[in-house]
């Protein structure tokens, strides 16, 4: 009974630390977002593939609902796995600019300060992917459509930002 007491303590660690930041970094970057996409967001010029604001809602739960199961099948290595500590500070790192893109993109209304952080963010996202890769396929894949979805959203902050300039 006290085994199974603490294997389910030990889970909901782990679960903690995979989806409480998760949650976190979308909570932050809604903070930003939602107060700025009327008037500032729908007053810009927008290039022809920009889609429409209700898509971005699904697309992110399914991408943080991703990002939470890699960083929970990571976690849940032995703490000396070579390599884990890499992959979750990259991990981390990446949810972290995730946030702050927002913040730099929408609250601070610049497609320029938006960019200064994408680049660099999909830069970690991949080294994110190639680190979990390594220690579980699975959590290396699932974050795969995030790299897709930022790929796209660094196109459209570009786009943004030339049409805007």
């Amino acid at each position: 009974m006290e085994q199974s007491r603490k294997s389910l303590k030990d889970w909901l660690i782990l679960v903690g630390l995979a989806v409480l930041p998760v949650a976190l970094a979308s909570f932050v970057g809604q903070l930003a977002t939602t107060p700025n996409l009327e008037p500032w967001y729908a007053g810009l010029l927008k290039p022809s593939f920009n889609l429409p604001n209700w898509i971005f809602a699904p697309v992110w739960t399914t991408l943080y609902v991703l990002m939470a199961i890699a960083a929970w099948r990571i976690l849940r290595l032995p703490r000396n796995t070579p390599g884990r500590q890499l992959g979750l500070t990259a991990f981390y790192i990446q949810l972290g600019m995730n946030a702050a893109w927002s913040w730099m993109f929408f609250a601070a209304q610049s497609p320029l300060l938006g960019m200064v952080n994408i680049i660099p963010q999909m830069l970690v996202i991949l080294a994110t992917i190639g680190l979990f890769y390594r220690l579980d396929k699975v959590a290396g894949l699932c974050l795969v459509p995030l790299a897709m979805w930022v790929s796209f959203a660094s196109l459209l902050n570009l786009s943004i930002l030339r049409l805007n300039g």
